[in-house]
């Protein structure tokens, strides 16, 4: 319902503000239907030799006046339309970012980045141009035309004359109901292709790299021309049916004049009008023409934001997936404990489980590990105790409350998350760090980057913490790009800290000073570490195995080294691979001495 009135609300707001634009529009146009009249007896003294020049400079004077007055205030008309258009889109693009940020996780793994930038810059762009162009030409061609006729009627012009020379115009609603729905189709289908090439772009933008160093942009032309040639395809059929229909309204408008002049002509000819009178007549004429051909242009215009405007209902009516229940609470900012109790899930739209049966008590205060190969429900388990996905109601509590009864806000304030493939952003190291809490101390930004061992990488940086990265922090390396990441959740200092397999792009020796920061630096705080390597979480209290979504394994390092199990078979292989790449390395070394 919000999103269906999204158009409506706005005009309803600021009508007062249309209602000026179009008085103003208005009012030029009634002051400029006086310009054949004003011509046409000039024409008639003119023609009865009745011509002086105090008429000629007051004729003047008359049509100074129409066209300064016409100018004014057709000029104020445009620009209050135009600013209003401006603002509509404004507010429109802020809403959809800020329904965008509402959607959860499920939703952007079904829709790309080019998908979605196609909604906000190209259905936006034609909304505005219906408030803008479509505003302002349809009631400025409205009301020329209407004025036009109006003034015709209250001349001395015969009135069957007028009915004569008008008559081509009733077939312009047919025309109208004919073609419109067909434009507003094939809108719809330029809009959706587009939205597939910007989608396409943006995926062979983001790979660009993965296509040279590959050797495949051949391949990468002819799927991006695909996605071109439906637009050039699509548009081409619009374009077609466009040009039909912006050619016949003002054609109709011509057989108009044309009339206008044969059967005018032939009554001037015979003295039934006069001179003036026809010149009026022919002018008015003319003057329909120009706004018939702009009503074709308004009415494409229309049809082509009626599409815009139907996907973009479409995405404000999804809910998101994620929602607060009415009497959510808030989560305290304290030390707590953390159940889950029979957890089993299934990502939607599937009904293979990634969670079974999992059963989990993590104390506040304690250091737990989670270790499992690839596709074990790691990452799934992080993802419902942040709740970009629903577990089941009752199975997650969190300091005693159910996780589906906590504000969502509030939850995730008091959690510090840190991904393996931590996304940074194009601003400097100092913004990306203190992303959460941009007025934090530059005291507290060194203090973490410190912690995550990055703090040296970025004093060699000749512009240090203020330096800028390039789109998605290209500019850093891996392990800097993920230590960068690792302080950001540092300098939160949450309650509950969430390391989602984040040392895995650093060498051993840093990450045993990383595990040690963070073991001094949470000591009374729950840390909860999901990695491949065992040495990045062997210290922890309570270390937890999954295989294939359960828990097939639980206790300390040592205690899970001598069950000589799923745990212990992966500490033996890591620790074997160490050995042997340090028995390979020593051999470099000696043979290139």
């Amino acid at each position: 319902m919000k999103a269906q009135r999204l158009l409506k609300d706005y005009l309803i707001s600021k009508w007062p503000i249309y209602l000026m634009a179009i008085t103003a529009i208005l009012i030029a146009n009634v002051v400029q239907s006086l310009y054949p009249r004003v011509l046409g007896d000039f024409t008639d003294m003119l023609q009865n030799h009745r011509i002086t020049e105090p008429l000629i400079l007051r004729y003047s004077l008359y049509l100074l006046g129409i066209g300064v007055t016409y100018g004014v205030l057709l000029g104020v008309g445009q620009y209050t339309v135009m600013r209003m258009a401006r603002l509509f889109e404004f507010s429109t693009r802020r809403k959809m970012f800020s329904h965008f940020t509402s959607l959860s996780e499920n939703y952007y793994s079904k829709h790309g980045v080019g998908e979605l930038l196609s909604y906000v810059m190209n259905d936006v762009s034609y909304l505005r141009d219906s408030l803008s162009q479509g505003i302002h030409q349809s009631a400025n061609s409205v009301i020329i035309v209407v004025s036009a006729i109006i003034m015709m009627s209250i001349s001395s012009i015969p009135f069957y004359l007028i009915a004569c020379c008008i008559a081509p115009l009733i077939f312009i609603p047919w025309i109208v109901y004919l073609y419109g729905p067909v434009v507003k189709n094939r809108s719809r289908k330029v809009q959706e292709s587009l939205a597939a090439m910007t989608k396409s772009a943006e995926e062979q933008f983001g790979g660009i790299r993965v296509t040279k160093k590959f050797a495949v942009e051949k391949i990468m032309r002819s799927r991006f021309a695909k996605a071109v040639d439906d637009i050039v395809d699509n548009q081409l059929k619009l374009v077609r049916m466009s040009s039909i229909f912006q050619a016949i309204l003002p054609f109709f408008g011509s057989l108009s004049l044309i009339t206008a002049i044969i059967f005018g002509g032939y009554l001037t000819i015979r003295g039934r009008i006069t001179l003036g009178e026809f010149v009026s007549l022919t002018l008015y004429m003319r003057m329909i023409v120009n706004p018939l051909a702009q009503i074709g242009n308004v009415i494409n215009t229309m049809q082509r934001a009626k599409a815009s405007l139907e996907r973009i209902n479409q995405l404000l009516s999804i809910e998101p997936d994620i929602r607060e229940v009415e009497k959510a609470k808030p989560l305290s900012a304290k030390p707590m404990d953390i159940h889950i109790r029979n957890l089993s899930f299934a990502y939607p739209d599937t009904t293979v489980e990634s969670l079974h049966d999992i059963n989990l008590t993590i104390e506040a205060g304690k250091t737990v590990g989670i270790v499992g190969k690839t596709g074990s429900g790691k990452t799934t388990l992080v993802k419902l105790l942040l709740r970009t996905y629903d577990s089941p109601e009752g199975t997650i509590w969190i300091g005693g409350m159910d996780i589906r009864g906590i504000q969502l806000d509030s939850l995730r304030s008091q959690i510090a998350y840190v991904p393996q493939d931590g996304f940074l952003f194009s601003t400097s190291i100092r913004d990306n760090i203190a992303f959460h809490n941009r007025q934090s101390s530059m005291t507290s930004i060194e203090t973490a980057a410190q912690q995550a061992k990055v703090y040296d990488n970025i004093m060699e940086f000749p512009e240090r913490f203020e330096t800028r990265l390039g789109e998605r922090g290209i500019t850093l390396s891996g392990g800097q790009r993920q230590r960068t990441s690792l302080a950001r959740g540092f300098i939160k200092d949450s309650p509950i800290l969430i390391l989602d397999d984040s040392v895995s792009a650093v060498d051993a020796v840093t990450e045993t000073e990383i595990i040690g920061n963070l073991r001094h630096g949470r000591k009374d705080k729950t840390t909860i570490i999901i990695a491949h390597r065992i040495s990045a979480l062997m210290h922890a209290d309570h270390i937890v195995v999954l295989d294939e979504g359960q828990i097939v394994e639980r206790g300390t390092h040592q205690q899970l080294l001598a069950g000589g199990g799923i745990y212990a078979s992966l500490y033996a292989i890591q620790e074997g691979g160490t050995h042997h790449g340090h028995a390979g390395n020593a051999g470099i070394q000696i043979h290139a001495r």
